[in-house]
């Protein structure tokens, strides 16, 4: 498998009258053809914003990016305008992204049909006919019933998880090179979540698709992904195969996330404490506040880079690095 996504040095932060908030400090990752990728932490830490920004959605103003470079097959995108031709010719060909809550990425106004037929004809400048017969074999393959009458229906008539599957039909129909989900199950119940996600899963690998899975659930991320990122207070502190992390996590920020996974028969043992503001941050280790293991230097040196262990697998934790 070659390179497709190389993400490097990435900041984006916003202007705020408090004072600057770091959003994303510095984040470098890669996802490589057919991959699924995970980017794990709580809410806040900087994932979905790292991912918009790839997509140079991050509104402007307050928000902005400073620094890094996001390649896509060796194509930088941030080296075009957010509004530009070539950022528009990327976003739902090349990269597509299925979104928490579909009522908001939906327009009411419009039946589901024509929505996602104006995708096609956008990016693959073919006929309304064909089109409409394209969105509804796309319906029918991610398992909507009668998608001949649904394709006419509006966003409102469907359940959540029908809407969902609209989306992820949707991020599918141009056969992307990468999908983006971002917290793309969390708003539905149990069974409906792991319905989407099987389906999901069953699609990136059907269009030979690379996923990156945004979510703060490492559960779900072990049993897809093939490599994990974990995010903190806007920085990844650990990353690695799922085995790597799972087996012998090198930051007490993911163990303690390990320690939240639902096990039956066994007690959840959350993290103690609030993640830090991300207004004027220091550069030394954000989890300072909450680490059971940390050490002086923790809170008065600047928080090293990831730094390789073995294998796949990287950590910022010195105490951890040291031991």
């Amino acid at each position: 498998m070659g390179r497709l996504l190389s993400v490097e040095g990435l900041s984006t932060e916003f202007r705020t009258e408090r004072g600057i908030v770091r959003a994303v400090n510095n984040v470098s990752y890669n996802v490589d053809e057919g991959e699924i990728v995970g980017i794990v932490g709580e809410s806040g830490c900087g994932k979905s914003v790292t991912q918009l920004s790839i997509l140079q959605l991050i509104p402007n103003p307050p928000g902005r990016i400073v620094a890094g470079t996001a390649e896509l097959e060796g194509v930088n995108l941030l080296q075009f305008k957010r509004d530009s031709r070539e950022m528009c010719a990327i976003r739902g060909s090349k990269i597509s992204m299925v979104f928490q809550e579909p009522m908001t990425s939906l327009n009411p106004a419009v039946t589901i049909g024509k929505q996602m037929a104006e995708v096609l004809t956008v990016h693959m400048k073919i006929s309304k006919r064909e089109a409409r017969d394209k969105v509804t074999d796309m319906l029918s393959q991610v398992n909507i019933p009668d998608a001949g009458r649904r394709v006419d229906d509006y966003p409102h008539q469907l359940s959540g998880g029908m809407r969902q599957r609209v989306m992820i039909a949707m991020a599918m129909l141009c056969n992307p090179k990468l999908i983006i989900a971002d917290e793309a199950t969390t708003a539905l119940d149990a069974t409906i979540q792991a319905q989407l996600l099987e389906l999901l899963y069953s699609m990136v690998g059907k269009f030979k698709t690379a996923l990156v899975m945004v979510t703060h659930n490492l559960g779900i991320v072990a049993r897809y992904a093939n490599r994990i990122n974990v995010m903190y207070a806007g920085r990844i502190i650990e990353s690695g195969t799922v085995k790597e992390i799972w087996s012998r996590p090198m930051h007490p920020y993911t163990e303690g996330l390990l320690k939240c996974v639902p096990r039956l028969g066994e007690k959840l043992l959350p993290i103690r404490g609030m993640p830090p503001t991300l207004i004027n941050m220091a550069e030394t280790c954000p989890f300072f506040a909450r680490c059971k293991e940390r050490c002086e230097s923790c809170n008065t040196e600047p928080m090293i880079d990831l730094t390789h262990v073995e294998g796949q697998h990287s950590t910022t934790c010195t105490v951890r690095l040291g031991s």
